[in-house]
């Protein structure tokens, strides 16, 4: 079976990458953060972090992890930081007047949520494998792009928990579509299986080596679970917690759901195998093992 990309079509994640000189620092002032082992400090939301610069960039980026901000390399807005900025608010910033401050910082959670589900749309409609539900994802994806682009006070008022349900049933297709007849389903992987079982509490689990390709692991957690050497191969990843997750050497090609801020969150290695959509951490180590 083959879940290759479509080529007769053209997939782009290129407005779902995070453009930060294009954006007001957003992510830097809307979400709050508590002092933790991800943060140095407290944050309230809607207060600036005292890194920001007036050019909105930050003045430890390259230090972060070693000043105590890891949270920030894990985090992700998959675009919606630019287009807050610059489509919702025309260029305006948040620095314009307390009420644009207010509607921006409301805003851009909800457009964050609205990109992480073009996301897994433009991945499912990139399939050869889900061609018999291309029209609904097509017409899916469209319905989303929509919603992202209204104004303030229309983004605030979208159900986004009623509109996420509605993607989700096409994300599962596209799930069932993608694993059908994986080698999960044989013989040589039934001791994971079981294993796996309905259990998703998977924290600090030894899966070292395991045969997972195929695998349903959507919302699991695998805080810190040893995945080195894991076959991830067309495994449904959406919403499992990946922090501090050893994929050293570990296989996730053609993985489905899998975003960016999962792998930022995950420790890898020269040899982890990923989708050709994400991209390597910088802070993932050089070494083989």
């Amino acid at each position: 079976m083959s879940n290759q990309q479509d080529s007769s079509e053209d997939f782009t994640y290129a407005h779902l990458r995070a453009d930060c000189g294009n954006c007001f620092g957003l992510c830097c002032v809307a979400l709050p953060f508590a002092a933790t082992t991800d943060f140095a400090i407290d944050k309230e939301g809607g207060k600036p972090c005292p890194n920001l610069q007036n050019d909105f960039r930050c003045q430890i980026h390259r230090d972060l992890r070693q000043k105590g901000f890891r949270g920030c390399t894990v985090f992700d807005c998959l675009g919606a930081g630019q287009k807050v900025s610059q489509v919702t608010f025309k260029g305006n910033d948040w620095r314009e007047s307390q009420e644009t401050a207010r509607q921006m910082f409301r805003v851009f959670p909800i457009v964050q949520q609205l990109h992480e589900m073009l996301w897994y749309l433009t991945q499912a409609l990139s399939l050869e494998v889900t061609k018999s539900i291309h029209n609904d994802l097509r017409k899916a994806m469209e319905e989303t792009e929509i919603l992202s682009e209204l104004d303030p006070d229309s983004l605030i008022g979208i159900d986004i928990p009623l509109h996420r349900e509605k993607i989700n049933r096409l994300l599962l297709r596209t799930s069932d579509l993608v694993r059908e007849g994986s080698e999960f389903n044989s013989k040589t992987s039934r001791k994971h299986q079981k294993l796996l079982g309905k259990r998703m509490d998977l924290i600090g689990s030894n899966l070292k080596g395991a045969d997972l390709k195929g695998a349903n692991l959507r919302g699991a957690f695998l805080i810190a679970a040893d995945l080195r050497e894991a076959d991830l191969r067309m495994t449904d990843m959406i919403g499992a917690d990946l922090r501090d997750a050893d994929l050293r050497g570990a296989d996730l090609t053609g993985s489905i759901f899998l975003t960016q801020v999962q792998i930022n969150a995950a420790k890898g290695n020269s040899r982890t195998k990923l989708p050709k959509s994400l991209i390597r951490p910088g802070h993932w180590s050089s070494e083989d093992y």
